[in-house]
């Protein structure tokens, strides 16, 4: 008979450690789980990264910035407060360089691009100044429906990098350009989420931490960092005729 109470701490799951040095470590972050805990998430099954990695690794960690719920990839942390303060500054500016893979609704034009559109956090806030830099990796026009308008679907693989940190900036961004990110629940295209579900069985939302570059505060080195997409992101982009070899053009 299986005892009641919480899960033991073995059931948990394990994180990917992708990055580490003295002063820093990083891991790819599942989708589905939270950086840290909020007095909003009041669901007890909820992950978080912070909770985690800190029982994974036996000490305390800082998480240097944000990835929302639903996103993938690189989640970099300190290992004290005072490596924390030393880079956190870089995330302000064009410190860190972060790279993020998404699949898109549509063929974006042009090929290359900067979307500048300002933002709010939400209706309280005035907006600010956002910046997100994109390049089309490949497209696709697939012979399926997605919608009642056309007999084809078409699809756009991308590369982007948020010039600034606004909340859910490229899901945003996307958005704007009605260019929506594929099983984006908030700010995407419902028929197109449906239409994932019920033909790819794709349950996830297609955006990616990819790759995160900086210089290194303590060593002054360069450090490049890069998290495997996930297999979803994986199966679904050979689904649509694009491998790992497009990600790198």
């Amino acid at each position: 008979m299986k005892p009641s109470g919480p899960e033991p701490f073995f059931n948990m799951p394990t994180l990917e450690l992708i990055y580490e040095d003295e002063y820093y470590i990083a891991i790819n972050k599942a989708a589905g789980v939270m950086v840290h805990k909020t007095a909003l998430e009041r669901d007890p099954e909820t992950l978080f990264a912070v909770q985690l990695f800190r029982d994974q690794i036996g000490q305390k960690v800082y998480p240097l910035h944000r990835l929302d719920r639903p996103t993938s990839g690189i989640l970099l942390f300190g290992k004290s407060s005072e490596a924390a303060s030393m880079l956190q500054p870089l995330f302000t500016g064009a410190g860190i360089i972060k790279s993020y893979l998404a699949i898109v609704r549509g063929f974006v034009t042009p090929d290359h691009g900067i979307i500048d559109h300002p933002l709010a956090k939400d209706l309280k806030y005035e907006n600010q100044a956002a910046l997100t830099e994109y390049w089309k990796l490949g497209e696709v026009e697939i012979p399926f429906s997605s919608s009642n308008r056309y007999d084809t679907s078409r699809y756009s693989l991308m590369k982007v990098y948020p010039h600034s940190g606004r909340m859910h900036q490229i899901r945003r961004h996307f958005a704007h350009m009605r260019n929506y990110i594929i099983g984006d629940n908030t700010h995407g295209d419902n028929k197109q989420n449906k239409f994932f579900r019920r033909q790819f069985n794709m349950h996830h939302m297609l955006l990616h931490a990819w790759k995160m570059k900086f210089n290194h505060p303590v060593f002054n080195e360069a450090v490049s960092i890069e998290a495997n997409a996930p297999e979803y992101f994986k199966d679904i982009s050979k689904k649509l005729g694009w491998d790992s070899t497009h990600w790198n053009t």
